[in-house]
């Protein structure tokens, strides 16, 4: 029988710097929140935005590397695993739960610039890498490369040049 999976990836904006604090034998940990958001139509044709808040939690090495680089609005990749915690409330008795993404690794995205400005749209006045066309490949029987005469326009994308 196979056995299951839990696995988490976000890309999104931290809502929040990341706080660090270090359990009693010493390990690094780091709490922080990622917004996700999503559109969609509501049953009158509006556009609609919908929110979600993730808490991350990040332990050791990565932890330390998120304390010192992610700052609040910073959009983030997080992959992991969700975990859910429950303890005794001290003041009403009752169980309480948090389920949490216990994060296994991360990529910053966007520019330094998207850090600490809060949750703001990117502006489209920043620099943006521009298109550089990879060279050709040569041809298996030729030896040489495509020698056709350019266009000036933007050039023809190969299957290999292609996102997806």
């Amino acid at each position: 029988m196979a056995k299951g999976l839990n696995k988490v990836m976000l890309i999104g904006h931290l809502g929040n710097d990341p706080e660090r604090r270090e359990t009693a034998s010493g390990q690094t940990v780091v709490n922080f929140t990622v917004a996700t958001s999503e559109n969609f139509k509501d049953s009158s044709g509006n556009l609609q935005e919908r929110t979600e808040w993730h808490r991350i939690v990040v332990w050791g090495r990565l932890a330390e590397i998120c304390h010192q680089y992610l700052k609040k609005g910073r959009q983030v990749y997080i992959e992991g695993r969700l975990q859910t915690r429950s303890w005794d409330d001290s003041k009403s008795g009752e169980k309480k739960y948090a389920t949490e993404i216990v994060c296994t690794d991360m990529q910053m995205l966007g520019s330094g610039r998207d850090s600490g400005g809060g949750m703001s749209e990117p502006s489209y006045g920043q620099e943006r890498p521009s298109y550089q066309p990879r060279q050709q490949r040569p041809e298996p029987s030729s030896g040489g490369f495509d020698t056709r005469p350019s266009s000036g326009s933007m050039p023809e994308m190969e299957k290999d040049d292609l996102p997806f």
